[in-house]
């Protein structure tokens, strides 16, 4: 089960019970079922229901319910691919990698805003200045997307648990297949490894973009196509366009 999962229906169900101390114990709120008020009565009982409601439907929406896996072709919005990536969690060899990867997409949409707020800042919605950088930042948020796709594709595929048969020397197969699949394996995990630096030198390029961008109160157009950070986009999307 996806750790996710876990730690929802864990807070979910610590929710409930701290709900009910506070409005039931005599040290806060102290309703009771049979007071003297029909209101209070009211309240505490439609509290119970409620709580065995979302109770039940947590733990059963958490424990029960599987979650349809997400391919790579219906891949739409961008919480798809964040509901895609954590669907891997459960594969201990990609835990933390996955953990990253959810921080670099909670980074990349950050940097976005502060990046179209300073632009917003020194150009109107019209300039032709501010229209560049836009269709640049959306050339360059496709190719982070582009590797998160070539990543699921990839987790998607990955079988952990034949992964620890192999690794554990539990399989009953020759040794050179044993190892002809280790080195499959190994490969999984290596374009898992390089995708994650590819999109953190992403990250990097805007950050050296928006160092620059503080440094200019105006920019013609020439100048923008000459910035050094600029110039590493336009190269690093060049090359991602060759190898697509």
């Amino acid at each position: 089960m996806p750790i996710y999962k876990v730690i929802k229906a864990v807070a979910l169900n610590l929710g409930i019970i701290i709900t009910n101390i506070i409005f039931f114990s005599q040290g806060f709120i102290g309703l009771q079922l049979r007071g003297e008020s029909a209101f209070e009565g009211a309240l505490g009982g439609t509290l119970i229901l409620m709580s065995i409601i979302i109770f039940i439907w947590g733990n059963v929406h958490y424990f029960i319910v599987q979650e349809k896996v997400i391919l790579g072709t219906e891949l739409k919005s961008k919480e798809d691919y964040k509901i895609a990536i954590r669907q891997n969690a459960v594969k201990k060899t990609f835990t933390k990698s996955i953990f990253y990867i959810l921080k670099q997409i909670e980074r990349l949409d950050k940097k976005n805003a502060i990046i179209h707020d300073v632009l917003l800042q020194k150009f109107t919605l019209e300039e032709l200045s501010y229209i560049k950088f836009k269709g640049i930042l959306k050339q360059i948020e496709e190719l982070f997307y582009l590797n998160l796709r070539s990543m699921v594709n990839k987790l998607n595929v990955f079988d952990q648990e034949e992964y620890d048969q192999i690794t554990g020397k539990k399989t009953k197969v020759s040794n050179r297949i044993e190892e002809e699949k280790r080195k499959v394996y190994e490969e999984y995990i290596t374009f898992i490894e390089h995708s994650i630096e590819d999109n953190e030198q992403i990250l990097l390029k805007l950050d050296q973009l928006l160092l620059e961008l503080s440094k200019f109160n105006s920019l013609e157009d020439g100048e923008i196509e000459a910035m050094p950070a600029m110039l590493e986009i336009d190269e690093l999307i060049s090359k991602a366009k060759f190898y697509q």
